[in-house]
């Protein structure tokens, strides 16, 4: 029965006619978030950067004592670092090796095509990056608290850290995945990563290298954000502007030379 056709006294006129079109934006977004979560928490190599690494040196250099820390308890100087570290692996280290892959084999073209659009596909790749940070925020506080962890300051100090370094390193991430090779991409993100380890200030204080060498160490995005969070978490300061300061320059540096730079195929 068409549009036209009336139906008999009684009866419900059903028309069949197709009415092809895209979902709502936002249901489109939600979507596509959900399938980037799915496929970074079954990625072993994500899995591993983003839950178990932190965990393990979070547990091992609180327990055992392996560094210097120059006083306090070793719980209170290494949790809100290992916070850091799991924001860079995520929106850094991960993003920019699943970005970069997805980049050679064409998904990133294809998904660009599609009723998405790649604004959209951004926004879901960023909210994702967010959504295992919580996961990874939550698993990190609850192995702190059980080691005798005890945050103090503002949560809303904290967090404002915590967005400023995620948009910082997604954007390098972003930034590295654009412009690289594949695989020059999964060399570089692991070797910075594990640069970033070491001189970061995640696990070795700062102060234990030379002035000269901690003033520029000190304008990291991983430095910024451990210094901010521990600051905060740890000595129950203010909102730190300095750190704050230093992830903005990196995130608005990062994010304008990957809208100019990154290229989709």
């Amino acid at each position: 029965m068409t549009g036209s056709e009336r139906a008999p006294a009684g009866q419900i006129a059903l028309d069949f006619t197709p009415a092809p079109g895209a979902a709502p934006f936002p249901r489109m977004v939600l979507a596509q978030a959900g399938a980037e979560i799915r496929a970074m928490l079954r990625n072993g190599e994500q899995l591993l950067l983003t839950m178990i690494i932190p965990v393990l040196l979070l547990t091992g250099f609180s327990l055992a004592p392996l560094i210097d820390i120059g006083g306090g308890r070793r719980i209170d100087f290494l949790a809100p670092g290992v916070l850091a570290l799991a924001v860079m692996s995520t929106a850094f280290t991960g993003q920019a090796i699943a970005t970069g892959f997805e980049r050679r084999y064409g998904v990133l073209k294809r998904l660009g095509a599609t009723p998405l659009s790649r604004a959209g596909l951004m926004l879901a790749k960023t909210s994702a990056v967010v959504a295992v940070e919580v996961i990874q925020a939550v698993v990190i506080v609850c192995v702190g608290l059980a080691l005798g962890w005890r945050p103090h300051g503002s949560f809303l100090s904290a967090a404002l850290l915590i967005v400023l370094g995620t948009a910082a390193f997604s954007g390098l991430g972003l930034l590295m995945a654009g412009t690289l090779r594949a695989e020059a991409t999964l060399a570089a993100a692991n070797l910075v990563y594990l640069l970033l380890l070491g001189a970061g200030g995640v696990i070795f204080p700062l102060s234990k290298f030379p002035e000269g060498m901690r003033q520029v160490l000190e304008l990291l995005p991983i430095s910024a954000l451990t210094g901010g969070l521990r600051a905060v978490l740890a000595h129950g300061a203010a909102l730190p502007l300095g750190p704050l300061a230093v992830l903005a320059v990196w995130a608005v540096l990062s994010l304008g030379l990957v809208s100019r730079t990154f290229r989709w195929e």
